[in-house]
C-alpha cells in the first residue's frame, strides 16, 4: 500500500490495473478511503459488529447472489469502489438500479492466481467480493500473504465458497420470500433474505433483509 500513498485517484487506479495485467487477470474498470466499515442494508447492519462490513478483515458470506448484489449496490451508492473476482454469472442489475456500476471492477476469470488478483485489489478498493466454484479451505500458510495485504489496505473482503482461519464474521443467507407475485400474475419486485451472523465478540444473531420493494408478497 505504501506505493499508493501520495498518488491521485487516477494514478492509483492505473497502478492497480498494471498489477492486474502483470498477474494475467482481465479487468473491466476502480480506490477510496472511508470509515472503518462498509455500509450495508440497515436490517443487516444491526446484527453486524460495528454496523457494517469491517475493513481489513475477511467476512465469509453464503452463496446468496441477491444479498451479495445488495452489498455491492450499497457500497457503490455511497461512492465506494468494488472488485468482483471469479463470479462471471453474477447479475449486476441491482447495482444498475440502486448503486453505481461505474465503480465496479469485474474480474470474471482470475486465471491461475486468484489469490494474487485479490491481493492486488484489496490494497486500494473499498470492497472485494471473491467467489470459488468449488469449496476451498485456505490453510494459515496459504492465507497469510493475502491477509497481510488485506491488513495493509482499505478493503473489506467478502469470500464466498472459501474459508480462512478465524474470519471476522460469517453470514449465512437464504431467500425465503418473493415479493410482487400475485395469484398467477405479476413479477418479482423484491425478496426477503433470512440472515444469520456469527461474529467475533458477539452472540449469533438473525434478521431478515428485504431487497427491492416491500409491496405484494408471496411466501414460498
Amino acid at each position: 500500500m505504501d506505493d499508493l500513498a501520495g498518488l491521485s485517484r487516477a494514478e492509483q487506479v492505473e497502478l492497480l490495473r498494471s498489477r492486474m495485467d502483470a498477474l494475467g487477470g482481465a479487468v473491466e474498470q476502480p480506490v477510496v478511503d472511508g470509515p472503518e466499515v462498509i455500509a450495508t442494508p440497515s436490517d443487516l447492519a444491526r446484527v453486524l459488529p460495528g454496523g457494517g462490513l469491517a475493513r481489513r478483515v475477511v467476512t465469509q458470506v453464503a452463496d446468496c447472489p441477491a444479498l451479495v448484489v445488495e452489498l455491492i449496490a450499497q457500497a457503490t451508492a455511497g461512492g465506494g469502489h468494488v472488485g468482483i473476482v471469479g463470479w462471471p454469472e453474477l447479475s449486476l442489475a441491482g447495482v444498475v438500479d440502486n448503486g453505481n456500476l461505474n465503480n465496479v471492477i469485474a474480474v470474471p476469470d482470475p486465471g491461475v492466481d486468484p489469490l494474487g488478483i485479490i491481493g492486488v485489489l484489496v490494497e486500494g478498493l473499498d470492497l472485494v467480493v471473491a467467489r470459488w466454484q468449488a469449496p476451498l479451505e485456505l490453510s494459515p500458510v496459504r492465507a497469510r500473504p493475502l491477509l497481510g495485504k488485506l491488513r495493509g489496505g482499505s478493503a473489506a473482503l467478502v469470500m464466498v465458497g472459501a474459508s480462512v482461519p478465524s474470519p471476522h464474521a460469517r453470514i449465512d443467507a437464504e431467500v425465503t420470500t418473493f415479493r410482487g407475485i400475485g395469484q398467477g400474475s405479476g413479477r418479482i419486485r423484491g425478496v426477503d433474505i433470512a440472515v444469520r451472523v456469527e461474529a467475533k465478540g458477539q452472540a449469533p444473531a438473525s434478521t431478515t433483509v428485504t431487497v427491492g420493494r416491500r409491496a405484494e408478497l408471496r411466501v414460498v
